[in-house]
């Protein structure tokens, strides 16, 4: 289900965010904090990844790059700038460990390939909408907000809070983020999804 380059691609972005995490808050151990966003990032590719099966699709989990600084053919970077990596420990030095920012990871879709003709050896493609990458994207939204509530009643209060943290990062319409898929593939859905993720960033400064 996952090959080598997905595989780093989820244990850096952990390392990264379990330390940016429990760097400035006690109640949360570098271990604990590795552990419940290793969780929270396999539940939302997995249920990523079960989606674009049924969708006819497959995707890839990446590193959130930044390949370009501006519209015109020449404005992009020599090398994609690594800013999945590098946001999160930004954010947290810039609002002095009061924000964990968790948004890190993106995916890129393709269409099925499908022998067309067994005898020649002809391959045909499914196409990709933008529909399609919207309701991938979603699926993993909703498994970590599903999540959240789960951990939240069986007494895993740090792992709903940082799993709706997740959520609501990921939200945020920008690059090639989910909620950026999920925004230009079904605006109606993504606002559904921020109305619930902003009600539950709400709950969780009151009551958690």
């Amino acid at each position: 289900m996952l090959n080598k380059n997905e595989i780093l691609a989820i244990v850096v972005t952990t390392l990264i965010l379990g330390f940016t995490i429990a760097i400035t808050d006690l109640k949360n151990l570098f271990l604990i904090s590795l552990l419940y966003i290793f969780i929270i990032i396999l539940i939302n590719v997995i249920f990523k990844k079960v989606a674009s099966f049924y969708a006819d699709t497959e995707i890839e989990i990446l590193h959130w790059e930044a390949k370009r600084y501006g519209v015109r053919p020449h404005q992009h970077f020599n090398k994609p700038i690594q800013i999945g990596l590098v946001i999160p420990i930004l954010v947290k030095v810039l609002t002095l460990g009061f924000i964990n920012w968790t948004a890190a990871l993106t995916f890129e879709v393709k269409g099925k390939n499908y022998r067309a003709a067994r005898r020649h050896g002809i391959y045909s493609f499914s196409e990709v909408t933008e529909a399609q990458m919207g309701y991938i994207a979603a699926v993993g939204i909703i498994a970590n907000l599903a999540f959240a509530v789960l951990g939240y009643f069986i007494g895993f209060e740090e792992f709903a809070k940082l799993s709706l943290g997740y959520a609501f990062f990921n939200m945020i319409p920008i690059s090639t983020l989910d909620g950026n898929k999920i925004f230009f593939g079904n605006l109606t859905l993504w606002n559904f999804l921020a109305a619930i993720v902003l009600l539950g960033v709400l709950a969780v400064m009151i009551i958690i």
